[in-house]
């Protein structure tokens, strides 16, 4: 179960950051990129960790 809300989780922070960095960028926007960035960043991080507990079960 926490492999699937992780992957989900991912999934929606890396579509937002997605949608940030593009407004960021046709704003001209620096701040906006960034946190689009790390929002992205944060959702790979996330999926990992789904990933992980997919593999080694909900334990860790």
């Amino acid at each position: 179960m926490g492999e699937l809300k992780d992957k989900t989780k991912g999934a929606a922070n890396k579509a937002a950051g997605s949608v940030k960095d593009a407004v960021g960028d046709a704003t001209d926007d620096k701040q906006m990129e960034a946190e689009g960035e790390k929002q992205k960043t944060k959702g790979r991080a996330q999926n990992v960790k789904g990933e992980v507990k997919g593999a080694l079960g909900d334990k860790v």
